[in-house]
């Protein structure tokens, strides 16, 4: 563990240290098997290992593990416990899923689950697998798991680019982050294709296409640099938060990663020093930081000096370093501190121009604390750029003038010497010399204490004279009769010097200590408010009230709306550009002020980083432009503005849950409300229909007029009951209540009965049908299917023009079955949308004396949906007029038919 400055436990660390260890006792552990692709061992490793964890006397259990045909591994399965699939119905078939209450009912000390990124089927408790591990660690469980180096989702879009396959299966980084233990299973890509053409990864007929693809040398050498890299970060930030957890003091740098530290000083040329260091990283291909440590002595350093300092660690991050500045009396023990925190085995220094004689330089103190720290020196170019300013001339000069502040102090300084004396005047009388002195002691330690450093000394050397001049005989002159009184005079001045150096180093870290408990208040008191907002309005109250609080200005917050757009404030303040705004959300990078992107701005602009997307712009006018380019104050600004995003985020979803849950009831009273009409009222229609039907076969017979009206009741009748059926099927569709009854059929058959059926509505219209010879037969329920060729036709009679044709087709994977007519078309309105001619109570022609409802083609997409299928629509008026309807049915391997039968 890390220690405080007085050599005892850093109390917040070790507070975390203990809340950690509270969190892991009560979680499971994950063990992850990691590989750069399919086949190089991981679910074989992670079975064997199991194996032997089972001999010694441990309850292991498979929960599901994905053999994929490979016999090595399905023989690992024998003697291991294992957990039955959960049964789950997808689109009319029957799938195994890993079974997440069984798993939580048996709770065995170690749990196998294979596929971290495999998602589950529809319906099930999470969407996906790696959510299901999360549900068992949080309740004890040991979880061993395999995930191969393309599943991971912050790589996703490196491999679909090296590869060309695109990989919809992802999981996020933090799952393999949270990893107890990550165990690399790695196999040369020259075994991995021995294995694949073996068939030890894939069966015959998946490897020859996986070696034509995925499986090419190329891919698998990139694949497996990748998930070695990934895993050498891994355990280069193990090796980090062992040091820092486990050291009990000064630990030597271990000289396993490379990574260099810079110290940015603050002589002229130190941009030369970060220019170079960045070369060496890059050759190094290592991390690198660069740090500035702030001593009381350079806190009082001119605004530009400053401002200069702060523009090379600007260069710094630019350049790709990880910047901070650090506070402290010695900027050595600093340095050092820090390298041995991030394990920094180089440290690069620029070359200092004098050497005061009376003190080592930088370089001799950091090599003789730390012997086993590479130094590297860098001259100073006299011919280096020098670097711009990162802020508009306008605002450079922004914070009070630090000469005239600084006289005043020394002043005061003297002002307390002055009455210090006169004070003391009176009491020479009353008091021996030596008390006399106490009272010059107490105002140099008070000078120190307000005032600082300098002051402080300025006040034990007027303080020493004073009590020389006006108090030691003989009094009125610098001469001393006693030579005891040099001793005096020396011991005073050395301890008003000393007690004044201790006093203003102990309010140089007391403020520090201050401005850092500010911060944290500051980023605690933002979110307690933040967990309480319900509205985005709120949210975006209670952010601009805490970023106002941290950095003075005006601060405005600006949240997209459901378009993805930002708004337009209702008081655009002065200077605020809301095309820089949108740049930065657009881009998702800062702009304006203090950045390189629109810098001549007067606002800093600050995307809102979540989760998931960017949910607006924090736009800041802070009271010191200068703040902007001090990395804590950054890191400070960039934390609240995630906290910001989160939260609106989060209230985001709360309104879409909202949103879908009010959905949800909706189409559920509709679909109960439709099913209860529909099913009452076809009684009294059928009923109606067969009167109306016994009524024109009655005799005597009807006359002419008397027959005309039977037969116009029993037509609309019918188209009643057509309708009222559709909202029935309807309304059994989207429940879910349907049950496909699959089988072979014949294509003609089902083409021929669905004419037959349609011929009331095609009321003799005629229909080309031309269907090649030896279609195959397709897997299908033929009563739907039928259903589905209906509606199609009866849409085609309705809004078409004769001839209607119907056409049919094979491709390598799906049937095609395509209803044509010859009429207007699409309808305008609809043409570039087709799909919405599907959606449920859609209709062509909003107002129109064509009877329906818009439910035929809800019907006919949901039912092909349910096969696994594909309808759409196409506009043919430029085409030779009409319109024309497909829909696809994916193919199959049918059964083998016994010629003797």
């Amino acid at each position: 563990m890390a220690l405080a400055p007085d050599g005892r436990p850093d109390p917040d660390q070790l507070l975390d240290q203990i809340r950690g260890a509270e969190a892991r006792a009560t979680q499971g552990r994950l063990r992850i098997y990691f590989g750069a692709s399919a086949g190089v061992g991981k679910t074989y490793a992670m079975l064997a290992t199991a194996q032997r964890e089972l001999a010694a006397g441990r309850d292991v259990v498979v929960g599901v593990i994905e053999t994929h045909g490979r016999g090595d591994t399905a023989a690992q399965l024998a003697g291991l416990p294992c957990l039955p699939l959960k049964t789950v119905p997808y689109r009319g078939r029957v799938l195994g899923e890993f079974d997440l209450d069984a798993a939580l009912a048996r709770r065995p000390q170690v749990l196998l689950v294979d596929e971290l990124a495999h998602a589950n089927v529809e319906g099930s408790r999470h969407p996906k697998r790696w959510q299901d591990v999360n549900e068992l660690l949080e309740a004890g469980i040991e979880v061993w798991t395999a995930l191969n180096v393309q599943h991971l989702e912050s790589l996703n879009g490196t491999v679909g680019a090296i590869t060309g396959v695109r990989v919809h299966e992802t999981v996020p980084d933090t799952v393999l982050d949270r990893a107890d233990e990550i165990i690399l299973v790695d196999v040369t890509p020259d075994e991995l294709l021995t294995r694949l053409k073996a068939g030890k990864v894939y069966l015959p007929q998946q490897a020859e296409r996986a070696a034509q693809n995925f499986f090419r040398k190329g891919n698998l050498i990139a694949l497996r640099e990748i998930a070695l890299r990934r895993t050498a970060e891994r355990v280069e930030d193990d090796v980090r938060h062992y040091r820092v957890q486990q050291s009990q003091g000064p630990q030597p740098v271990w000289n396993t990663s490379g990574s260099l530290l810079v110290g940015v000083d603050e002589l002229e040329g130190a941009e030369q020093t970060v220019r170079a260091a960045a070369r060496l990283a890059g050759q190094l291909n290592a991390r690198w930081l660069a740090t500035y440590v702030e001593t009381p002595r350079l806190q009082r350093l001119p605004s530009a000096e400053r401002d200069r300092i702060l523009a090379v660690l600007k260069l710094a991050e630019e350049m790709g370093a990880i910047t901070s500045v650090l506070a402290g009396d010695d900027i050595a023990a600093e340095l050092l501190k820090l390298a041995r925190q991030q394990n920094c085995a180089t440290l690069v220094l620029g070359r200092p121009r004098r050497r005061p004689r009376w003190r080592a330089p930088l370089a001799r103190r950091v090599a003789d604390a730390a012997p086993e720290l590479d130094l590297v020196e860098v001259g100073r170019s006299p011919a280096s750029r020098r670097l711009p300013s990162a802020l508009p001339r306008e605002v450079e000069d922004d914070t009070p003038a630090g000469l005239p502040r600084r006289w005043l102090r020394y002043a005061t300084a003297l002002a307390v010497s002055v009455l210090t004396a006169v004070l003391a005047t009176p009491l020479i009388g009353w008091f021996d010399l030596a008390n006399i002195v106490m009272l010059f002691l107490l105002g140099v330690v008070g000078v120190a204490v307000k005032l600082g450093r300098g002051p402080a000394a300025l006040s034990a050397v007027l303080n020493v004279a004073a009590f020389d001049y006006f108090f030691v005989p003989p009094r009125f002159s610098f001469a001393v009769s006693d030579v005891q009184y040099l001793l005096t005079f020396a011991v005073m001045l050395a301890v008003g010097l000393l007690t004044g150096q201790l006093t203003a180093g102990l309010r140089f870290q007391a403020r520090i200590t201050a401005g850092r408990e500010r911060r944290a208040r500051s980023l605690f008191e933002l979110t307690r408010e933040l967990s309480s907002a319900l509205q985005s309005q709120q949210v975006a109250e209670i952010g601009e009230a805490a970023v106002r609080a941290s950095f003075g200005g005006q601060v405005r917050v600006l949240l997209s709306d459901a378009d993805d757009h930002l708004p337009l404030p209702p008081e655009l303040p002065p200077g605020f550009d809301l095309a820089v705004a949108d740049w930065a959300f657009r881009n998702g990078q800062p702009a304006g002020l203090a950045t390189s992107t629109l810098s001549a701005s007067a606002w800093h602009y600050l995307p809102l980083k979540a989760p998931m997307r960017i949910r607006g712009v924090l736009a800041l006018q802070p009271a010191q432009a200068r703040w902007l380019l001090i990395p804590e104050q950054l890191q400070q600004l960039d934390t609240l503005a995630r906290q910001i995003a989160i939260a609106q985020e989060r209230v985001h979803y709360v309104e879409v849950a909202q949103q879908a849950l009010v959905q949800m009831e909706s189409e559920s009273l509709r679909s109960a409300l439709l099913a209860s009409i529909s099913h009452d009222v076809r009684t009294p229609l059928t009923a109606l229909i067969g009167l109306a039907e016994s009524l024109r076969a009655s005799r005597p017979a009807l006359d002419a007029e008397q027959d005309r009206m039977a037969q116009a009741i029993t037509d609309e009748a019918r188209q009643l009951h057509t309708l009222v059926s559709n909202l029935l099927d309807m309304a059994r569709l989207q429940s879910g209540a349907v049950m496909l009854r699959s089988d072979w059929q014949s294509v003609e058959e089902v083409v021929g009965a669905a004419i037959r059926l349609a011929a009331p509505a095609l009321a003799g219209r005629p229909v080309q049908v031309q269907l090649p010879a030896e279609l195959p037969l397709v897997e299908f329920d033929a009563t739907l299917m039928e259903r589905v060729l209906v509606n199609l036709l009866e849409n085609a009679a309705k809004y078409g023009q004769p001839p209607i044709e119907v056409h049919a087709g094979v491709e390598p994977q799906a049937l095609w079955i395509t209803v044509r007519d010859h009429g207007p078309g699409l309808p305008a309105a609809m043409r570039g949308r087709e799909q919405a001619l599907f959606d449920t109570f859609t209709r062509g022609e909003r107002e129109s004396a064509t009877p329906g409802m818009g439910l035929g083609l809800a019907i006919a997409r949901a039912i092909v949906e349910a096969h696994h299928g594909q309808i759409t629509a196409t506009d043919l008026s430029q085409r030779g007029g009409g319109a024309e309807f497909t829909l696809r049915l994916p193919r199959g391997t049918p059964p083998a038919i016994d010629p003797t039968e």
